[in-house]
């Protein structure tokens, strides 16, 4: 996501009324979704010619969200303003030019800043009864897919991984020589999808979210941006900050997401999950599994 300080509830209202939006207002609404930071600093001329639509289109987007007009619109944006993404080669070619500069303490102390920030912005805008709720359908329903491809599908199989420490219903997919679409063709409303794709969005992901929404499953999506077709397509839609000094998006507060909203699972689950758990690991030391300490 790009801003830290924004009022979320002016985003929220933007997602929330996402349906009821004209075409052109929506090609309005995703310009700020994704650029928060270019609201507080430009006139309506000047963020209509950005977004390619006509500044009476801004206007009419702003009234129908709550505000008297764009003047009104933009005021929780001001105090927001902050540098746009860089692409990813040129981020590479400043990675390059660091190093060879020796100026690496400098990139330390910015990977370690952003990791924090990640995890405190996307924290901060998540309310822990919507994380709760998430955390409920999940405990009820049949199945659980997790999906993600590239550096994502191993968070999703991450995710999966420590869930079945004391759940049997939870699937990574796409499974080894199968596709997102094939792994839930007997999914339904008993079922839930937890979809995860930053920008550039994964179309396999975006398909398959599609796909779910239109067989009934539950979905949970975890994207960069409140424009993202996985969240706007969802049920239960978390925004997880993933700037970085990197060339890549961070991972960071992704993975801390998928972590707490497992222990909520684990916290809304009947009361057996604990019994499984210990189970599960009394057996691995049994198995020998886990190397024995010398003292």
């Amino acid at each position: 996501m790009n801003n830290t300080n924004v009022s979320q509830s002016v985003l929220h209202r933007l997602t929330d009324e996402w349906e009821a939006l004209t075409p052109e207002a929506q090609k309005a609404a995703r310009f700020v979704l994704e650029n928060p930071q270019e609201v507080g600093v430009s006139t309506v001329r000047e963020i209509a010619e950005a977004a390619n639509v006509k500044p009476n289109t801004f206007v009419r987007m702003a009234r129908q969200v709550g505000f008297e007009g764009y003047e009104d619109f933009r005021t929780p944006f001001r105090d927001a303003i902050r540098q746009g993404n860089v692409s990813f080669p040129d981020r590479a070619r400043w990675l390059q030019d660091i190093a060879g500069q020796g100026e690496l303490g400098a990139l330390y102390a910015d990977m370690v800043g952003a990791a924090l920030n990640n995890v405190q912005e996307t924290f901060n805008a998540i309310p822990v009864e919507k994380l709760e709720e998430a955390a409920r359908a999940i405990w009820h329903s049949r199945a659980v897919y997790t999906l993600g491809v590239g550096v994502n599908n191993s968070n999703a199989r991450n995710f999966t991984y420590l869930a079945s420490t004391g759940m049997v219903n939870f699937h990574a997919i796409p499974r080894p020589g199968s596709t997102p679409v094939d792994d839930i063709a007997w999914a339904d409303q008993q079922d839930v999808m937890i979809a995860i794709t930053c920008k550039p969005y994964r179309s396999e992901v975006v398909e398959a979210v599609k796909l779910a929404r239109e067989q009934g499953m539950t979905i949970v999506a975890l994207s960069d941006s409140p424009a993202s077709p996985i969240i706007l397509n969802s049920d239960f839609g978390f925004v997880v900050a993933a700037d970085t000094p990197q060339f890549f998006p961070s991972s960071v507060s992704t993975v801390a997401l998928l972590e707490t909203l497992l222990s909520f699972v684990i916290a809304v689950a009947s009361p057996e999950i604990v019994e499984r758990v210990e189970k599960f690991h009394l057996r691995r030391h049994q198995l020998g599994i886990y190397n024995k300490d010398p003292n």
